[in-house]
């Protein structure tokens, strides 16, 4: 293991090794050790007590973070003409159908999210090799694939995001920016925890959220305590 840097070790000494702290305190906390020149990202990662390799333990779904993501997030609407003017009154990017289909499969992904309509979903289904891996591909289930393509594309302009349980039965996704303050920070996680436990699955046994972690990017990642995420 390389040496720390002198910032690493300021870090290192402001969290206590195995303590899990309140939500107020990681939020607080996370601030202060990140020493990043740029408004980092804040993520949050729980491990849930789920066996993701059984179809009826899989955990997915969207949540509505009340204060966004802090992220421009770059939207892409696939539509037919008709839809086109809303999409681009609603704040899509990039609006249209044919030619954005031949740049992706040319690999252009520079976007976050893709939004379409369930007629165009047959023509959308041959670039799943370079969308999926990416998780870039539209999903009725994430609100992606929808006739209401403007009430979608605003949506996730406000902040709302997909997540999904991984391989490991971890959650992770971004809920923020080092720069949003702390009661801002308590919100977002909060409404993330609350919708993780709506999604629990009625076959998942045991505890079902068996650790909660803050971090920003580069920084150590913070224990949060589960059982304070509700406290005011």
């Amino acid at each position: 293991m390389g040496k720390l840097t002198k910032n690493q070790k300021l870090a290192a000494e402001k969290i206590e090794a195995g303590k899990a702290y309140s939500l107020k305190e990681a939020a607080s906390l996370v601030k202060e050790i990140t020493f990043t020149k740029f408004d980092a990202s804040l993520d949050i990662d729980v491990r849930l007590g789920v066996d993701p390799r059984k179809p009826n333990q899989q955990v997915r779904g969207v949540v509505s973070l009340p204060h966004g993501t802090g992220k421009d997030v770059r939207v892409l609407v696939l539509c037919t003409p008709d839809v086109e003017a809303a999409a681009k009154e609603a704040g899509a990017d990039y609006v249209g159908l044919d030619e954005y289909i031949d740049k992706i499969k040319g690999g252009w992904t520079d976007i976050d999210v893709i939004i379409t309509m369930p007629s165009i979903m047959g023509k959308i289904g041959a670039l799943g090799r370079v969308l999926g891996p990416r998780g870039l591909m539209p999903n009725p289930k994430s609100g992606t694939v929808t006739m209401d393509v403007a009430k979608a594309v605003k949506e996730v302009k406000q902040g709302k995001i997909d997540f999904r349980v991984d391989k490991a039965g971890i959650v992770h996704t971004s809920i923020g920016k080092v720069s949003f303050d702390v009661d801002k920070i308590r919100d977002n996680v909060k409404e993330f925890i609350a919708t993780l436990n709506k999604l629990k699955p009625s076959a998942a046994k045991g505890t079902y959220i068996k650790s909660i972690y803050l971090s920003s990017t580069m920084s150590l990642g913070i224990k949060i305590d589960p059982k304070t995420i509700e406290e005011i």
